[in-house]
């Protein structure tokens, strides 16, 4: 399966964000180090900033720089302006959109598309097809679309207001599968009801060609499947890491949050600071002889940093484990002067607390 990382168009979505083109490019590039397949960079339509952000980034970039527009030639000459790989053209096939959002009906989006993709294919442009809504949509009108533009080799399907489960992610193409090639199919999960990752890796079990992540989740509303999350999960549980270098993926994400000026929670998965720290004495025992007792995954495979923190709560067979680390003779007097002061600086970090026993009993 292949990532198409979305950090840079659905994170400037965001309410109150309005990241710079020097900010989407530097972000950019550091996806495209990390080997991220496909980076969607902007919406031209919109302005001139996302016109400039793909032009930068297309010229040197190893992944292909998608540009999205919807099915009109407006939109799609600006994609093709800005000199992208891929124009993503965008539209709806839901009851709910043809209805309340667009006001047309099915056959005229089937035209629109036809001509947009025209008019991106005569542009020298690769073509990629977004549905909105896909997962609230007459899977029969979803195979339609695949048979009418069998020249497009990904057909997204978005669930554009995160509405659906793993299971019903299942359902839908499990379906689809016995009349279309799911390594076409592409997914866009949203996370307003906290399944995004899981959404993804339930798509990637069953065969889908392509996923849209985001870093951290960055996107709007809740956010996009997390492009961290759906790595270290897929390596760690399937041995797949989707092509991504994985020694630089924590840095590499904690970069691009910097270059955005955005923050996660210390407890956010794979890249909080704490998620990786441990304190509790019944976790700091084992893990000082085998950390992947209380780790679901080496955060160093990752780029990360394991910690374990030593204090009041560390207990006497820490306190003796350190001490032997230490090379001190773990008598119980020392023991219980160690735990005293570790009490007193905790809590601490490995290195230190050694340091500590040697100070004290040198």
């Amino acid at each position: 399966m292949h990532l198409c990382d979305v950090t840079l168009r659905e994170g400037d979505q965001m309410p109150g964000r309005s990241y710079s083109a020097e900010q989407k490019i530097a972000a950019g590039r550091v996806l495209d180090r990390l080997d991220v397949t496909f980076v969607q960079a902007g919406f031209p339509i919109t302005g001139e900033k996302d016109r400039e952000v793909i032009r930068e980034l297309s010229a040197d970039a190893d992944a292909d720089v998608i540009g999205l527009a919807r099915a009109t030639t407006g939109d799609v000459e600006a994609v093709l302006d800005a000199n992208a790989d891929v124009v993503e053209v965008f539209a709806s096939l839901s009851d709910l959109y043809l209805e309340h959002a667009l006001g047309k009906s099915q056959s005229e989006v089937f035209d629109m598309l036809g001509d947009a993709i025209d008019v991106a294919r005569e542009g020298g442009a690769r073509v990629h097809l977004t549905l909105a809504d896909a997962f609230r949509t007459d899977p029969e009108r979803l195979e339609e679309a695949f048979r009418t533009f069998p020249e497009v080799p990904f057909v997204n399907l978005a669930d554009t207001v995160g509405a659906r489960t793993p299971s019903s992610v299942r359902t839908l193409l499990d379906g689809l599968g016995e009349r279309v090639d799911l390594s076409r199919v592409g997914v866009h999960f949203h996370d307003d009801m906290g399944v995004a990752t899981a959404n993804a890796l339930a798509a990637y079990e069953l065969g889908v060609g392509k996923a849209d992540v985001s870093v951290a989740s960055l996107g709007e509303r809740a956010g996009n499947a997390a492009f961290e999350e759906v790595v270290v999960a897929g390596k760690t549980d399937h041995g797949d890491a989707f092509g991504v270098r994985t020694e630089e993926l924590v840095p590499g994400c904690r970069e691009v949050l910097d270059v955005f000026g955005e923050e996660v929670q210390p407890r956010k998965a794979v890249l909080g600071t704490e998620v990786t720290e441990h304190e509790s004495g019944i976790h700091t025992v084992a893990m000082l002889d085998e950390p992947t007792v209380f780790e679901p995954y080496d955060p160093s495979d990752f780029g990360g940093q394991r910690r374990l923190l030593f204090g009041a709560g560390t207990g006497r067979t820490g306190a003796r484990k350190l001490l032997v680390r230490a090379d001190v003779e773990p008598t119980d007097e020392r023991v219980i002067k160690y735990l005293d002061a570790l009490g007193e600086h905790g809590p601490i970090k490995t290195d230190e607390a050694v340091a500590l026993a040697r100070e004290r009993f040198a």
